[in-house]
């Protein structure tokens, strides 16, 4: 899971480039990168945040009216600067990409593209293989004489040939700035213009947030397959590729995106409420009184909110947020995920103090957050402490980009409620059932794979013990 943004415009938009990634931040920590094209490809790319890699940079030499920026949470792979991206080649033609997603046929690909193009991919990034395989396409068609249908029947072929879910944007030197997405639609994609004095500014953003900050009229999202081109003269083209049913990952409403971005036309944070209102009535069955509900900040709130609106119990701030420690969830590993819950989050003694308490987060993957807060919220004097999932029971590795990838880490895997009740500390642990879940998007088709294991792009077992044995060797876990 990462965050992308593309701008073309008639002048340097570079600035509005890594203002933009900051929006995105959320997304991804491990890494940020930026490539412009102004007659060449001028790249700057390192770990850390957005304001540490670029916090020396001269704007001068990184100028372009066309650009990609990108920041990483990397899933798989290596965590080296040189595979963050963008990544920029030059043959057959100059193309740079970022992406977000996961390629689940890495190896077949990459094996592929040496014994049928010799091209020997020296990086463990997804989006080198994407590049490549864009690439080795484009290379048969009349680059002389390129024209939008050789370009849209290019990614149509990648589209057949790489298998997972993706989000793309590449800049074609001297072309302009193409977007496609995988056949599925499974990871967000949004368009958006302003207009300048010079005349229209485009731009594509993992969410429409990032508009709102630099003033941008959001247009849509991209639809599973679909293919847009805009060229240097600002003239947009549209064609569907390959299209299969969608599959939306439900997890971007659930955890990782922005509250106040829009997906599909639904605001994050309404369908965060709805979830919560839902969520009520799975916990009245249980018959259990909680005196307050309160959320895990910040992802919750809007499902305590909603739990605490439809049981009739009031919501409170329990827990306090440092808010200069990062994401737990998106930490790289086990080690630094504990400390950094130890350090972020602090109970308010005297609202849990003697309190029956409600306690609600986005979901339980590893358990380490949610053990973590009943601990403390014990010590700080709860009656009782319940623990609240907005999401249904995680039982199944993600293949699609979001770090659920070693079985043996999913709690829901391995154990009964009860006994996760017993392994968190918690007096009860209520989920959300998937079939809810699945009624309140009934008109938006969702990837539910992590909660059914109904992987929408199809998986071989040899795929997930490949994922695996790649995600242990990273020694992510």
């Amino acid at each position: 899971m990462c965050g992308i943004i593309g701008v073309i415009g008639h002048e340097d938009v570079s600035s509005e480039i890594i203002n933009g990634m900051t929006t995105l931040q959320h997304r991804g920590q491990d890494a940020a990168g930026v490539v412009m094209f102004n007659g060449n490809f001028r790249l700057k790319k390192g770990n850390g945040h957005v304001n540490e890699v670029f916090k020396d940079i001269d704007f001068k030499t990184l100028k372009g009216n066309c650009g990609l920026g990108h920041v990483r949470y990397s899933t798989l792979g290596s965590t080296d600067a040189v595979d963050a991206q963008p990544i920029a080649v030059n043959y057959p033609y100059g193309l740079a990409m970022v992406h977000n997603g996961n390629v689940i046929n890495f190896k077949e690909l990459k094996k592929t593209l040496y014994e049928e193009h010799h091209r020997l991919l020296d990086t463990s990034n997804d989006v080198a293989l994407i590049l490549y395989t864009f690439a080795s396409e484009l290379e048969r068609k009349d680059l002389k004489h390129l024209k939008v249908d050789d370009i849209f029947d290019t990614v149509q072929e990648v589209q057949r040939k790489v298998k997972g879910a993706y989000s793309a944007l590449t800049i074609i030197a001297k072309r302009g700035i193409l977007a496609f997405s995988d056949p599925y639609g499974i990871r967000p994609l949004v368009m958006g213009k302003k207009y300048t004095d010079q005349g229209v500014v485009y731009a594509f953003a993992s969410e429409s947030s990032t508009f709102d900050y630099l003033g941008y009229e959001m247009m849509r999202d991209l639809r599973p397959g679909e293919m847009i081109f805009i060229d240097n003269n600002h003239h947009v083209y549209e064609r569907i590729g390959e299209k299969k049913q969608q599959a939306f990952c439900v997890f971007e409403y659930i955890y990782f995106a922005r509250e106040d971005t829009k997906i599909h036309n639904r605001l994050v944070a309404t369908e965060r409420v709805r979830m919560g209102k839902k969520l009520a009535e799975t916990f009245k069955e249980t018959g259990l009184q909680p005196d307050i509900v309160i959320d895990v900040p910040n992802s919750a709130y809007f499902f305590a909110s909603g739990l605490a609106e439809n049981l009739g119990v009031p919501y409170r701030r329990g827990l306090a947020k440092n808010y200069h420690m990062g994401r737990s969830f998106i930490t790289p590993n086990q080690e630094a995920r504990e400390k950094m819950v130890k350090q972020k989050l602090n109970p308010i003694k005297d609202i849990v103090q003697g309190r029956k308490i409600a306690v609600v987060d986005d979901s339980i993957v590893r358990g380490t957050t949610s053990k973590r807060i009943i601990k403390m919220l014990r010590a700080a004097g709860a009656k009782e402490v319940y623990f609240v999932s907005a999401s249904p029971p995680i039982k199944y590795p993600c293949i699609y980009g979001i770090d659920m990838s070693v079985k043996k880490e999913i709690l829901a895997s391995n154990y009964e409620i009860s006994e996760i009740a017993h392994y968190i500390g918690a007096d009860a642990v209520v989920y959300q059932k998937l079939e809810d879940l699945q009624e309140l998007y009934k008109d938006l088709p969702i990837c539910h794979a992590c909660f059914s294991g109904q992987y929408p792009t199809g998986v071989t077992k040899e795929i997930l013990e490949d994922i695996e044995r790649e995600k242990m060797e990273s020694n992510r876990v």
